[in-house]
């Protein structure tokens, strides 16, 4: 049976929260991070031990451990495996790929390349390589419209799909750059780009496309529409709202709090107390930091 939390504090996050646990001697604070680690195991458990022990790692650290855990045993969790690689820039990348060999003592491309196959494992690679230009001051119209070309010749044109030119585009072309990439594509085909996917690839290859796409041209609107997607309906998909709630609580989590507002005319703050309950519901509200 789950013991009783209390969240008393306002917004808290990694460096705030997690300095109170209540057991059955009484109120005490760890004085070690393993120690208080230890303590939350034995206090709680079910999706709210989920968030809180997320909350005991940075945000690498929770990356790198969701990757892993993704991967880990019969079967693999492609949609968080998506989700992490698709959304995160080059600098996210590389601090999770660093903290994930600490760790796991293993390479995150191996374990990858083990997990994985075909053109999806060949899409994942190539974003872990971190090959993505970094953004410039110099707007290159020739390259947008070679850019938008390629893609539009490389699917909708011709029968079959050239996965490895959309794979070598969107792996290392910079996001300024493909946001102009996507609105010229619309010249050439009927088609918009996320249509195009939808048309061209299926399945693991299409969720990929399509997350690099919206992270692409709103990254903090795809995590609102993932998080409102969890919250569809009866309940919650306690998963997916645990892992984007831990990993851009320090990121661009007010951000998406803003998107979310726009898009669906409801706080994130209303829509968590409306499909969640009890002290996981407490421990998220605290975490959005607010209603808007």
């Amino acid at each position: 049976m789950e013991r009783r939390w209390s969240l008393n504090s306002p917004p808290w996050c990694r460096n705030e929260t997690l300095t109170r646990v209540k057991t059955p001697q009484g109120l005490r604070r760890p004085s070690r991070r393993k120690d208080l680690t230890a303590a939350l195991k034995g206090a709680l458990s079910g999706p709210l031990e989920a968030l809180m022990l997320g909350l005991m790692r940075s945000t690498a650290q929770y990356d790198a451990s969701e990757l892993k855990a993704s991967m880990k045993g019969l079967g693999t969790d492609e949609e968080t495996l998506i989700e992490i690689v698709c959304s995160r820039n080059n600098k996210e990348l590389e601090e999770i790929k660093k903290v994930y060999k600490d760790m796991f003592k293993k390479e995150v491309e191996k374990d990858i390349a083990g997990d994985t196959s075909g053109d999806f494992a060949k899409l994942l690679l190539a974003l872990v390589q971190t090959k993505r230009d970094e953004p410039s001051n110099v707007v290159d119209y020739e390259k947008i419209d070679e850019d938008a070309r390629s893609l539009y010749e490389a699917g909708v044109k011709r029968k079959g799909t050239d996965v490895a030119t959309w794979i070598s585009i969107m792996s290392q072309r910079n996001v300024p750059h493909l946001q102009k990439v996507f609105e010229r594509y619309k010249s050439y085909s009927p088609y918009d780009i996320k249509e195009s996917i939808r048309k061209e690839v299926k399945g693991d290859m299409e969720k990929s496309f399509l997350t690099l796409v919206e992270s692409i041209e709103n990254r903090q609107l795809y995590f609102a529409n993932k998080l409102n997607d969890a919250m569809k309906g009866k309940g919650a998909k306690e998963k997916v709202v645990t892992r984007i709630m831990v990993s851009r609580c320090e990121v661009d989590l007010m951000k998406i709090r803003t998107e979310f507002r726009n898009e669906y005319k409801i706080s994130l703050y209303q829509t968590i107390a409306e499909h969640t309950k009890g002290d996981y519901q407490n421990a998220l509200l605290s975490l959005c930091g607010g209603d808007d």
